[in-house]
């Protein structure tokens, strides 16, 4: 089983720049977008064998989240349940019989830090959303978590410490996810690696000279460990900042 989690940054921009070729040729069963920036009848995919889900934000042009499925899953739900949480379309949760699937655009610090407090609770909560899912059966969740978990996981860590995305706040809540019983698939399969990152700031060339950030994840309860066959970060699919990331599962 083949899953995918991509950030667009837009997903009209996104078409112009091959998405839907790219769709193709991944073939994934299941693949999540975050940051879709669209309202309700804004755009119209035909994907064939495809259920569609999406998720809007109540502010134009902003977040929003989708998820296209060849498996109808038992039941959906959008967002996490706690109205504070819920006006930015950033989660849908899927049912299939053996699991959740989950995406997630988790919400940016932003420059000095001025959303940090928010994003604390926000992680607080969302925590205790998936751990009362694996309580029923075990969890997959993917997304942009806008967290580096590991100075490895950043072209510059000494000079990101204080900045959005790899405070020791943010990269202690990752932690509290792992230790709460969850494997971030991709350090799983590859503790050491470097220089692979998810996510490139349009200024500077920083994608020519890989000055990265990995960011987007795919995090599965720990019961999913023997399923787990690879996890992969697709650096040479264009499209947006960011690039797709992948879990594939037995």
């Amino acid at each position: 089983m083949k899953l995918i989690s991509w950030n667009v940054n837009g997903l009209r921009a996104s078409m112009g720049k091959g998405f839907l070729d790219i769709f193709n040729d991944l073939d994934a069963d299941i693949l999540c977008l975050q940051e879709t920036k669209l309202q309700e009848g804004q755009i119209e995919l035909d994907l064939p064998g495809y259920y569609q889900y999406w998720n809007y934000a109540e502010k134009k042009g902003y977040s929003g989240t989708a998820v296209f499925t060849k498996k109808e899953p038992l039941c959906v739900q959008y967002g996490i349940g706690i109205e504070e949480h819920d006006h930015e379309g950033r989660v849908i949760t899927l049912e299939f019989e053996d699991f959740y699937f989950v995406t997630v655009y988790t919400p940016n610090s932003q420059d000095e830090l001025k959303r940090l407090d928010y994003r604390m609770k926000w992680e607080d909560d969302f925590l205790s959303y998936i751990k009362a899912l694996d309580d029923k059966k075990p969890v997959i969740y993917a997304g942009d978590l806008n967290v580096a978990r590991l100075e490895i996981d950043l072209k510059n860590p000494k000079t990101n410490r204080r900045n959005a995305g790899f405070t020791d706040e943010e990269r202690a809540k990752i932690e509290a996810v792992l230790e709460a019983g969850f494997i971030d698939t991709f350090r799983y399969f590859y503790p050491d690696q470097e220089q692979i990152y998810s996510w490139w700031s349009y200024r500077f060339k920083s994608r020519e000279r890989n000055t990265g950030w990995r960011i987007d994840y795919f995090i599965a309860s720990e019961k999913l460990k023997e399923r787990l066959v690879d996890a992969r970060i697709h650096t040479e699919i264009l499209g947006s900042d960011h690039c797709p990331v992948e879990l594939e599962l037995k």
